[in-house]
């Protein structure tokens, strides 16, 4: 993810969090709302027990549109899921819990991966994160109807100029995510993921979508086995931290044709938002263009550092991206 992403991979980067996430804020019998950390967690359990079929509509505040169908298992603790995408060039994504395989019809090719479940909001809380209610406020606004069922609406507001705001539609008795909107300082919509169609406790079989995704006969299979390690192990700290956002893991990437480093990925989070950064050896031929690009709610930022070429990626203000890349130091 080191460049602006295109229309058909948000969809399907919007399907798998969807697909994570769960109940939204419900007032109690007294009346009083849960507390912030107390809904995401219950947001992040309920789709652990909820299996459906959908189509869902991504659509950014600039006009792009694109959508997808999405099937997925809640099977005890297993968790497996098929995205198809319905617009652009074809593209199938199957995720068996950290287990990632797209398959390419074009070109004959599966590329397969392992994806830790931390990522954008609202694949949520890998790790219970109590400074969330430092950083983010949590209002119910109201109610309404999405793809045909009764949601409540739950706004996510940020404390700072560091974050965006949500806005969050989750249907009445299953607290499932229907509908999620980002938000910027102003409230304007930069981004909107919305189910237009959704089944319910649909018999969706775990097996049946596991044995889809055994790559057919005759195609290539490309690996990205990045290697877990830790940002200081490979040289680089951050001068001061960005306020409210934690280190989560790092990862050393293969060079593509396996020459070489290819650097690494070093992702933050706020317990909603993330960001990475990605750092590679710099190349004149491939590096060349510096600055700031927006594709709806996700900014990247990139920037030579000496002998490095920094892609900074997230779902975060430019601000914060330029805060990340400032702090960066090499440390030998």
């Amino acid at each position: 993810m080191a460049s602006v992403l295109a229309p058909t991979r948000t969809t399907v980067r919007w399907a798998c969090a969807l697909a994570a996430a769960g109940a939204a804020v419900l007032a109690s019998a007294q009346g009083t709302e849960r507390g912030i950390n107390d809904w995401l967690m219950r947001m992040q359990e309920a789709s652990r027990a909820r299996s459906y079929v959908g189509t869902f509509v991504v659509s950014s505040g600039a006009g792009a549109m694109s959508s997808a169908r999405i099937w997925h298992v809640a099977n005890g603790g297993q968790q497996v899921e098929r995205v198809e995408v319905l617009t652009g060039a074809p593209r199938s994504t199957f995720r068996r819990n950290d287990e990632v395989l797209t398959f390419l019809p074009e070109h004959r090719l599966v590329r397969a991966e392992r994806r830790d479940s931390l990522g954008v909001f609202p694949n949520l809380l890998k790790s219970t994160d109590v400074s969330i209610p430092d950083f983010y406020a949590a209002k119910r606004v109201g109610a309404d109807r999405v793809a045909g069922f009764d949601a409540d609406v739950v706004q996510l507001a940020p404390k700072d100029a560091m974050r965006f705001g949500y806005r969050v539609w989750t249907e009445k008795r299953s607290g499932l995510v229907m509908k999620l909107q980002t938000l910027d300082a102003d409230g304007n919509v930069l981004e909107q993921a919305a189910f237009s169609e959704l089944q319910l406790d649909t018999p969706v079989r775990a097996e049946k979508l596991a044995q889809m995704m055994q790559p057919p006969a005759g195609w290539r299979v490309e690996r990205a086995d990045a290697v877990k390690t830790s940002a200081a192990a490979e040289g680089w700290s951050l001068r001061s931290a960005v306020a409210g956002f934690k280190p989560m893991n790092c990862y050393k990437r293969p060079q593509p044709g396996g020459a070489g480093d290819g650097g690494i990925q070093w992702i933050f989070s706020d317990g909603l938002a993330s960001v990475s950064l990605f750092v590679e050896p710099y190349d004149r031929q491939r590096h060349v263009q510096e600055g700031l690009f927006a594709a709806g709610a996700t900014q990247t930022l990139t920037r030579r550092v000496d002998d490095w070429w920094l892609t900074a990626v997230g779902e975060v203000p430019p601000q914060t991206l330029k805060a990340f890349a400032q702090n960066l130091e090499r440390r030998r």
